[in-house]
């Protein structure tokens, strides 16, 4: 960051008085401009007992497979965004959200959190950030194919839990090496 967004001032580092942290601060106006982590939801869709994936039509890891998710919006829930990222990647609307799956990855300032959903009708479709768009049994699961480590670790643990119909939320962090890979 170089101006403020505020008043088009410069900005500096500095720790502001009664903080503990560097933040970008105004030399004009003196607002302080924090930077937050990035929040990314979505859902992992099943219908019939078989889960919806996308292949990825954008970088980075154009081609790989992925559960429907993307950066929640301000002004929206953390299951609304989860819902209209599926809408708009799958073309599938969801419904019974449960929170499932939270994974912290401070190593590029994310936190992404996964809710299993039920496809509303069976319906989906090729959205415009996806090539293809298929429902899979867990035998088919392109495991060497997809996209992040957040999406393999989800589907594991899906898969381990559907055996015993218990769905605990799971809160789990990922190895900065294995992050790297699911930053957008």
């Amino acid at each position: 960051m170089k101006f403020c967004n505020q008043c088009g001032s410069p900005v500096c580092q500095r720790i502001p008085s009664g903080d503990n942290r560097l933040r970008y601060v105004c030399d004009g106006c003196q607002a302080i401009h924090y930077q937050n982590p990035r929040v990314v939801a979505g859902c992992l869709p099943v219908w019939q007992g078989r889960v919806l994936l996308c292949r990825r039509a954008i970088e980075p890891r154009r081609g790989y497979w992925t559960l429907p998710a993307g950066f929640m919006e301000n002004g929206e829930t953390l299951a609304q965004a989860a819902a209209r990222e599926t809408l708009e990647e799958a073309g599938a609307p969801v419904k019974d959200l449960a929170l499932y799956m939270l994974f912290d990855l401070p190593h590029i300032d994310q936190v992404y959190l996964f809710f299993r959903a039920e496809l509303a009708d069976g319906t989906y479709a090729v959205g415009e950030e996806s090539l293809e768009v298929r429902l899979f049994d867990e035998q088919e699961i392109p495991w060497s194919e997809l996209a992040f480590p957040t999406v393999g670790r989800t589907l594991e643990c899906f898969f381990a839990d559907r055996r015993t119909q218990v769905f605990p939320v799971r809160n789990e962090p990922l190895a900065p090496l294995a992050a790297a890979l699911d930053k957008p």
